[in-house]
Protein backbone atom coordinates (compact mmCIF):
# COMPACT_ATOMS: atom_id res chain seq x y z
CA UNK A 1 0.00 0.00 0.00
CA UNK A 2 3.05 1.94 -0.18
CA UNK A 3 3.29 5.83 -2.27
CA UNK A 4 5.63 5.61 -5.01
CA UNK A 5 7.38 8.71 -6.21
CA UNK A 6 9.84 9.23 -8.62
CA UNK A 7 12.92 12.02 -10.09
CA UNK A 8 13.47 11.76 -13.70
CA UNK A 9 16.77 13.86 -15.09
CA UNK A 10 16.45 13.87 -19.35
CA UNK A 11 18.88 15.09 -21.31
CA UNK A 12 17.64 17.92 -23.84
CA UNK A 13 17.71 15.95 -27.18
CA UNK A 14 15.85 13.02 -25.06
CA UNK A 15 13.29 15.62 -24.20
CA UNK A 16 12.82 16.88 -28.12
CA UNK A 17 12.69 13.21 -29.12
CA UNK A 18 10.17 12.63 -26.68
CA UNK A 19 7.85 15.28 -27.72
CA UNK A 20 8.55 15.26 -31.11
CA UNK A 21 10.20 18.30 -31.12
CA UNK A 22 13.11 20.29 -33.01
CA UNK A 23 15.76 20.98 -30.91
CA UNK A 24 17.39 24.58 -31.86
CA UNK A 25 20.13 26.68 -30.16
CA UNK A 26 20.70 24.14 -26.94
CA UNK A 27 23.42 22.01 -26.22
CA UNK A 28 21.72 18.39 -26.74
CA UNK A 29 23.54 16.86 -23.74
CA UNK A 30 21.87 19.86 -20.91
CA UNK A 31 20.13 18.12 -18.45
CA UNK A 32 16.99 18.77 -17.55
CA UNK A 33 15.51 18.43 -14.02
CA UNK A 34 11.75 19.84 -14.25
CA UNK A 35 9.61 22.41 -15.78
CA UNK A 36 8.16 25.46 -14.77
CA UNK A 37 6.39 28.73 -15.97
CA UNK A 38 8.10 31.11 -18.19
CA UNK A 39 9.07 33.43 -15.49
CA UNK A 40 9.58 31.10 -12.69
CA UNK A 41 11.77 28.67 -14.46
CA UNK A 42 15.64 28.30 -13.27
CA UNK A 43 18.23 26.48 -15.44
CA UNK A 44 18.15 23.09 -15.28
CA UNK A 45 14.52 23.45 -16.71
CA UNK A 46 12.42 24.13 -19.08
CA UNK A 47 9.09 26.26 -20.00
CA UNK A 48 6.82 27.06 -23.00
CA UNK A 49 5.42 30.12 -24.77
CA UNK A 50 2.68 29.20 -27.15
CA UNK A 51 2.27 32.58 -28.57
CA UNK A 52 4.51 34.89 -30.01
CA UNK A 53 3.41 38.03 -28.58
CA UNK A 54 5.64 36.22 -25.74
CA UNK A 55 9.01 36.82 -27.14
CA UNK A 56 10.22 39.16 -24.53
CA UNK A 57 9.68 37.08 -22.05
CA UNK A 58 10.92 34.15 -23.79
CA UNK A 59 14.70 36.59 -24.00
CA UNK A 60 14.73 37.01 -20.18
CA UNK A 61 13.74 33.58 -19.40
CA UNK A 62 16.36 32.19 -17.04
CA UNK A 63 15.25 28.03 -18.36
CA UNK A 64 17.56 26.20 -20.25
CA UNK A 65 15.13 25.41 -22.98
CA UNK A 66 11.22 26.78 -24.41
CA UNK A 67 9.06 25.01 -26.00
CA UNK A 68 7.96 27.64 -28.88
CA UNK A 69 5.56 27.31 -32.16
CA UNK A 70 7.95 26.52 -34.81
CA UNK A 71 7.14 29.90 -36.76
CA UNK A 72 8.68 31.45 -33.55
CA UNK A 73 11.55 34.13 -33.90
CA UNK A 74 15.08 32.95 -32.55
CA UNK A 75 16.45 33.43 -29.41
CA UNK A 76 19.78 32.80 -27.76
CA UNK A 77 18.13 30.54 -25.28
CA UNK A 78 17.16 26.30 -26.42
CA UNK A 79 14.39 26.07 -28.30
CA UNK A 80 12.15 23.13 -28.65
CA UNK A 81 10.11 23.84 -31.91
CA UNK A 82 6.83 21.88 -31.82
CA UNK A 83 3.37 22.06 -33.80
CA UNK A 84 1.35 22.67 -30.62
CA UNK A 85 3.97 24.09 -27.98
CA UNK A 86 0.96 23.71 -25.32
CA UNK A 87 0.17 20.24 -25.70
CA UNK A 88 4.15 19.62 -25.93
CA UNK A 89 4.29 20.74 -22.59
CA UNK A 90 1.44 19.28 -21.11
CA UNK A 91 3.53 16.43 -21.90
CA UNK A 92 6.59 17.07 -20.92
CA UNK A 93 5.02 17.82 -17.27
CA UNK A 94 4.29 13.91 -17.67
CA UNK A 95 8.22 13.18 -18.52
CA UNK A 96 9.33 14.54 -15.33
CA UNK A 97 5.84 14.28 -12.81
CA UNK A 98 5.15 11.04 -11.04
CA UNK A 99 1.80 10.97 -9.28
CA UNK A 100 1.39 8.94 -6.73
CA UNK A 101 1.06 5.29 -7.11
CA UNK A 102 -0.74 2.53 -5.23
CA UNK A 103 -0.08 -0.76 -4.63
CA UNK A 104 -2.98 -3.67 -4.74
CA UNK A 105 -4.58 -4.28 -1.83
CA UNK A 106 -7.57 -3.67 0.31
CA UNK A 107 -7.75 -1.83 3.35
CA UNK A 108 -8.73 -3.47 6.69
CA UNK A 109 -11.33 -0.78 7.00
CA UNK A 110 -12.99 -0.55 3.60
CA UNK A 111 -16.34 -2.50 3.51
CA UNK A 112 -16.96 -4.33 0.38
CA UNK A 113 -19.94 -6.98 -0.24
CA UNK A 114 -19.74 -10.36 -0.81
CA UNK A 115 -20.66 -10.03 -4.12
CA UNK A 116 -19.19 -7.58 -5.33
CA UNK A 117 -16.24 -8.80 -7.74
CA UNK A 118 -13.12 -6.49 -8.04
CA UNK A 119 -10.49 -6.68 -10.81
CA UNK A 120 -6.96 -8.12 -10.06
CA UNK A 121 -4.43 -5.28 -9.09
CA UNK A 122 -7.08 -2.83 -7.27
CA UNK A 123 -6.18 -0.74 -4.49
CA UNK A 124 -9.42 -0.28 -2.27
CA UNK A 125 -8.44 2.64 0.39
CA UNK A 126 -9.55 3.11 3.71
CA UNK A 127 -13.10 3.69 4.45
CA UNK A 128 -14.04 2.63 1.04
CA UNK A 129 -17.69 1.42 0.67
CA UNK A 130 -18.91 -1.29 -2.01
CA UNK A 131 -22.42 -2.52 -2.29
CA UNK A 132 -24.02 -5.39 -3.43
CA UNK A 133 -23.75 -6.63 -6.91
CA UNK A 134 -20.96 -4.26 -8.12
CA UNK A 135 -18.24 -4.97 -10.80
CA UNK A 136 -15.19 -2.76 -10.95
CA UNK A 137 -12.41 -3.80 -13.53
CA UNK A 138 -9.00 -4.69 -13.30
CA UNK A 139 -6.20 -1.53 -12.11
CA UNK A 140 -8.60 0.09 -10.68
CA UNK A 141 -7.92 2.70 -7.49
CA UNK A 142 -10.43 3.89 -4.82
CA UNK A 143 -9.05 6.34 -2.60
CA UNK A 144 -10.63 6.87 0.98
CA UNK A 145 -14.58 7.58 1.52
CA UNK A 146 -15.32 6.47 -2.16
CA UNK A 147 -18.79 5.25 -2.21
CA UNK A 148 -20.18 2.59 -4.83
CA UNK A 149 -23.63 1.80 -4.63
CA UNK A 150 -25.26 -1.55 -5.63
CA UNK A 151 -25.63 -2.70 -9.02
CA UNK A 152 -22.65 -0.10 -10.60
CA UNK A 153 -20.63 -1.92 -13.28
CA UNK A 154 -17.32 -0.04 -14.13
CA UNK A 155 -14.45 -1.03 -16.21
CA UNK A 156 -10.64 -0.94 -16.49
CA UNK A 157 -8.42 1.37 -14.59
CA UNK A 158 -11.39 3.26 -12.87
CA UNK A 159 -9.35 5.76 -10.49
CA UNK A 160 -11.65 7.63 -7.72
CA UNK A 161 -10.17 10.36 -5.70
CA UNK A 162 -11.47 10.80 -1.92
CA UNK A 163 -14.89 10.98 -1.05
CA UNK A 164 -16.18 10.06 -4.45
CA UNK A 165 -19.78 8.63 -5.19
CA UNK A 166 -21.43 6.19 -7.90
CA UNK A 167 -25.01 5.54 -7.28
CA UNK A 168 -26.98 2.48 -7.59
CA UNK A 169 -26.83 0.87 -11.28
CA UNK A 170 -24.74 3.28 -12.72
CA UNK A 171 -22.44 2.02 -15.74
CA UNK A 172 -18.82 3.28 -16.59
CA UNK A 173 -16.50 2.61 -19.11
CA UNK A 174 -12.87 1.91 -19.10
CA UNK A 175 -10.35 5.10 -18.19
CA UNK A 176 -13.12 6.70 -15.91
CA UNK A 177 -11.34 9.49 -13.99
CA UNK A 178 -13.74 10.75 -11.03
CA UNK A 179 -12.33 13.58 -8.96
CA UNK A 180 -12.70 14.23 -5.58
CA UNK A 181 -16.71 15.28 -4.82
CA UNK A 182 -17.93 13.97 -7.42
CA UNK A 183 -21.77 12.45 -7.46
CA UNK A 184 -22.39 10.09 -10.60
CA UNK A 185 -25.73 9.22 -10.89
CA UNK A 186 -27.56 11.32 -7.97
CA UNK A 187 -31.10 12.31 -8.02
CA UNK A 188 -32.57 14.30 -11.13
CA UNK A 189 -34.48 17.42 -10.00
CA UNK A 190 -37.56 15.90 -11.31
CA UNK A 191 -41.17 17.27 -9.28
CA UNK A 192 -45.06 17.34 -9.80
CA UNK A 193 -47.12 19.95 -9.25
CA UNK A 194 -49.93 18.48 -6.59
CA UNK A 195 -52.26 21.52 -5.46
CA UNK A 196 -49.97 23.00 -2.84
CA UNK A 197 -47.08 20.91 -3.03
CA UNK A 198 -44.77 19.31 -4.85
CA UNK A 199 -44.46 15.54 -5.43
CA UNK A 200 -41.07 14.14 -6.09
CA UNK A 201 -40.80 11.80 -9.42
CA UNK A 202 -38.57 8.75 -8.72
CA UNK A 203 -35.42 8.78 -10.44
CA UNK A 204 -35.19 5.62 -11.73
CA UNK A 205 -32.51 5.94 -14.92
CA UNK A 206 -29.26 5.57 -14.68
CA UNK A 207 -25.80 7.56 -15.06
CA UNK A 208 -23.59 6.24 -17.96
CA UNK A 209 -20.34 7.03 -19.08
CA UNK A 210 -18.78 5.66 -21.58
CA UNK A 211 -14.47 5.60 -22.49
CA UNK A 212 -11.61 7.93 -21.50
CA UNK A 213 -14.02 10.18 -19.08
CA UNK A 214 -12.83 12.70 -16.59
CA UNK A 215 -14.97 14.14 -14.21
CA UNK A 216 -13.73 16.99 -11.89
CA UNK A 217 -14.34 17.87 -8.08
CA UNK A 218 -17.76 18.52 -6.89
CA UNK A 219 -19.82 18.07 -9.95
CA UNK A 220 -22.74 15.63 -10.52
CA UNK A 221 -24.11 14.03 -12.83
CA UNK A 222 -27.81 13.21 -12.65
CA UNK A 223 -29.87 10.06 -13.09
CA UNK A 224 -33.28 10.09 -15.13
CA UNK A 225 -36.55 10.01 -14.34
CA UNK A 226 -36.96 7.21 -17.60
CA UNK A 227 -33.86 6.26 -19.84
CA UNK A 228 -30.59 7.16 -18.99
CA UNK A 229 -28.08 10.19 -18.43
CA UNK A 230 -24.92 9.57 -20.87
CA UNK A 231 -21.60 10.77 -21.45
CA UNK A 232 -20.13 9.85 -24.36
CA UNK A 233 -16.61 8.85 -25.12
CA UNK A 234 -13.38 11.42 -24.41
CA UNK A 235 -15.59 13.98 -22.57
CA UNK A 236 -14.41 16.16 -19.80
CA UNK A 237 -16.13 17.49 -17.29
CA UNK A 238 -14.76 20.35 -15.42
CA UNK A 239 -15.25 21.05 -11.24
CA UNK A 240 -18.80 22.53 -10.17
CA UNK A 241 -20.75 21.76 -12.75
CA UNK A 242 -24.15 20.30 -12.99
CA UNK A 243 -25.53 17.76 -15.72
CA UNK A 244 -29.20 17.23 -15.72
CA UNK A 245 -31.28 14.61 -15.79
CA UNK A 246 -31.76 12.54 -19.03
CA UNK A 247 -29.01 14.72 -20.94
CA UNK A 248 -26.79 13.51 -23.31
CA UNK A 249 -23.15 14.91 -23.93
CA UNK A 250 -21.36 14.12 -27.04
CA UNK A 251 -17.58 12.93 -27.79
CA UNK A 252 -14.87 14.94 -26.58
CA UNK A 253 -17.04 17.50 -25.47
CA UNK A 254 -15.83 19.84 -22.92
CA UNK A 255 -18.10 21.09 -20.04
CA UNK A 256 -15.84 23.94 -18.11
CA UNK A 257 -16.45 24.75 -14.85
CA UNK A 258 -19.93 25.85 -13.14
CA UNK A 259 -21.67 24.92 -16.64
CA UNK A 260 -24.75 23.92 -16.01
CA UNK A 261 -27.20 21.78 -17.67
CA UNK A 262 -31.35 21.55 -17.41
CA UNK A 263 -32.76 18.51 -18.07
CA UNK A 264 -33.11 16.55 -21.15
CA UNK A 265 -30.42 18.88 -22.76
CA UNK A 266 -28.54 17.28 -25.66
CA UNK A 267 -25.26 18.34 -26.68
CA UNK A 268 -22.99 17.18 -29.61
CA UNK A 269 -19.36 16.69 -30.35
CA UNK A 270 -16.57 18.65 -30.09
CA UNK A 271 -18.31 21.17 -27.70
CA UNK A 272 -16.99 23.53 -25.50
CA UNK A 273 -19.05 25.09 -23.04
CA UNK A 274 -16.86 27.62 -21.58
CA UNK A 275 -17.13 28.60 -17.54
CA UNK A 276 -20.57 29.39 -16.60
CA UNK A 277 -22.71 28.64 -19.23
CA UNK A 278 -26.20 27.80 -18.38
CA UNK A 279 -28.25 25.59 -21.10
CA UNK A 280 -32.12 25.54 -20.73
CA UNK A 281 -33.93 22.19 -20.66
CA UNK A 282 -34.72 20.13 -23.90
CA UNK A 283 -32.19 22.53 -26.20
CA UNK A 284 -30.07 20.48 -28.63
CA UNK A 285 -26.76 22.16 -28.96
CA UNK A 286 -25.05 20.83 -32.22
CA UNK A 287 -21.29 19.46 -32.71
CA UNK A 288 -18.76 22.02 -32.51
CA UNK A 289 -20.57 24.62 -30.51
CA UNK A 290 -18.40 27.14 -29.26
CA UNK A 291 -20.41 29.20 -26.30
CA UNK A 292 -18.68 31.85 -24.56
CA UNK A 293 -18.76 32.49 -20.62
CA UNK A 294 -21.31 33.16 -18.70
CA UNK A 295 -23.48 32.66 -21.65
CA UNK A 296 -26.96 31.44 -21.68
CA UNK A 297 -28.87 29.32 -24.48
CA UNK A 298 -32.67 29.16 -25.10
CA UNK A 299 -33.33 27.44 -27.96
CA UNK A 300 -31.37 25.06 -30.61
CA UNK A 301 -27.96 25.77 -31.64
CA UNK A 302 -26.65 24.78 -35.07
CA UNK A 303 -23.99 23.12 -35.80
CA UNK A 304 -20.36 25.16 -36.05
CA UNK A 305 -21.82 28.08 -34.14
CA UNK A 306 -20.31 30.29 -31.92
CA UNK A 307 -22.19 31.99 -29.31
CA UNK A 308 -22.21 34.56 -26.62
CA UNK A 309 -24.59 36.78 -23.95
CA UNK A 310 -27.91 36.16 -22.29
CA UNK A 311 -29.79 35.18 -24.36
CA UNK A 312 -26.81 34.09 -26.91
CA UNK A 313 -26.84 34.43 -30.11
CA UNK A 314 -23.71 35.08 -32.85
CA UNK A 315 -20.79 35.99 -31.20
CA UNK A 316 -19.57 38.51 -33.77
CA UNK A 317 -23.31 40.16 -33.55
CA UNK A 318 -23.10 40.30 -30.00
CA UNK A 319 -19.10 41.67 -29.98
CA UNK A 320 -21.01 44.64 -31.97
CA UNK A 321 -23.77 44.87 -29.77
CA UNK A 322 -21.41 45.03 -26.84
CA UNK A 323 -19.47 47.80 -28.38
CA UNK A 324 -23.04 49.53 -29.00
CA UNK A 325 -23.62 48.66 -25.44
CA UNK A 326 -20.83 51.14 -24.87
CA UNK A 327 -21.93 54.12 -26.29
CA UNK A 328 -25.82 54.21 -25.21
CA UNK A 329 -25.18 56.93 -23.16
CA UNK A 330 -24.11 59.34 -26.31
CA UNK A 331 -27.24 57.26 -28.24
CA UNK A 332 -29.67 58.16 -25.66
CA UNK A 333 -28.78 61.93 -25.45
CA UNK A 334 -28.80 62.31 -29.27
CA UNK A 335 -31.98 60.77 -29.16
CA UNK A 336 -33.45 63.07 -26.39
CA UNK A 337 -31.87 66.35 -28.43
CA UNK A 338 -34.21 65.03 -31.65
CA UNK A 339 -36.75 65.02 -29.56
CA UNK A 340 -36.57 67.80 -28.13
CA UNK A 341 -36.93 69.63 -31.85
CA UNK A 342 -39.98 71.10 -32.90
CA UNK A 343 -41.33 69.61 -35.65
CA UNK A 344 -40.79 72.62 -38.37
CA UNK A 345 -36.96 71.97 -37.27
CA UNK A 346 -37.26 68.67 -38.15
CA UNK A 347 -35.87 67.85 -41.74
CA UNK A 348 -34.99 71.72 -42.18
CA UNK A 349 -31.28 71.35 -41.78
CA UNK A 350 -31.19 73.89 -39.02
CA UNK A 351 -28.33 72.27 -36.37
CA UNK A 352 -28.89 71.58 -32.29
CA UNK A 353 -27.78 74.81 -30.09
Amino acid sequence: MALDFETAIMKLSEIASALDATLENGDPETEITGVAGIEEAVPGQITFVANSKYAATAKTTSASAVIVPQDFPAISTGMLRSKNPYLAFARAINLFYQAPRYGAGIHPTAVIAPTAKIGANTHVAAYVVIDDDVEIGDDAVLLPHVVIYRGVRIGKNFFAHAHAVVREHCRLGNNVILQNGVIVGCDGFGFARDDQHWEKITQSGPAVLEDNIEVQANSCIDRASVGETRIAGGAKIDNLVQVGHGSAVGENTLLCAQVGLAGSTVIGKNVILAGQVGVAGHCNVGDGVIVTAQSGTHGDIPPGSMVSGSPAFDHKQWLRAVGIFNKLPELAKAVRNLAARQPSDVGSGKKDT
